[in-house]
């Protein structure tokens, strides 16, 4: 897993990288213009900061989410393994956004309003997703916001539970996509049937005349 988002207006020339879920106790190192993060107790890395990262990587043209080039990634590990630290980043280019077809919504045992999915997204067995959406229901097309994704409001979908029942991922809406005209209430996203296939990656582009005004 690597989630990358750069954000100048409130952190500066800061690139922000993320490996795995914030824990309860944290240790911070910094070598240089590199901070490492890790969980106390494992030691495994939680995720760098790297500051001052246009003089390794070139100015970056985004507010937001990044999506690293595999020389981007190498230029990072070179930094990392110059600051003695250990050059663990692995690029990501599985699609954290893709279209996903609803094969089942049941009934939420501890809930009356939750619907517990059994959701394609186009991988070898579908994803076990609890969602909230009042219009969930089988034998729909849906926007899927697999773990690791970064929504647009910087939330991170990490695997969790909702009243006892595990959840892999987020069947999301329009509004909370950030979409132009969407609806601001709660409810998925539904797409045409033939808006695109199966675990394709979601087609942001396409999707910003998908309501009208």
């Amino acid at each position: 897993m690597l989630i990358t988002s750069y954000n100048p207006s409130e952190l500066g020339d800061t690139l922000i990288t993320i490996l795995r879920p914030d824990t309860a106790t944290q240790t911070i190192e910094t070598h240089a213009n590199v901070t490492r993060i890790s969980d106390a107790d494992s030691g495994e890395t939680l995720g760098y900061n790297f500051f001052d990262v246009s003089k390794t990587l070139g100015s970056l043209d985004v507010n937001g989410q990044v999506d690293l080039t595999a020389e981007q990634v190498d230029q990072l590990n070179n930094l990392l393994q110059t600051n003695d630290f250990e050059p663990e980043l692995v690029l990501d280019t599985d699609p954290k956004f893709v279209v996903g077809y609803v094969q089942s919504a049941e009934a939420h045992p501890k809930s009356d309003h939750l619907k517990i999915t059994k959701t394609d997204v186009g991988a070898d067995e579908p994803l076990q997703i609890v969602s909230g959406s009042p219009n969930m229901q089988a034998d729909i097309l849906v926007v899927v916001a697999k773990v690791g994704a970064m929504m647009p409001n910087g939330l991170i979908i990490w695997p969790g539970e909702l009243r006892g029942v595990k959840s892999n991922g987020m069947i999301v809406s329009g509004r909370e996509l950030q979409l132009p005209n969407a609806p601001q209430r709660p409810g998925a996203l539904i797409l045409p049937a033939d808006y695109q296939p199966v675990g394709a990656a979601f087609d942001f582009d396409r999707a910003q005349t998908l309501f009208t005004a």
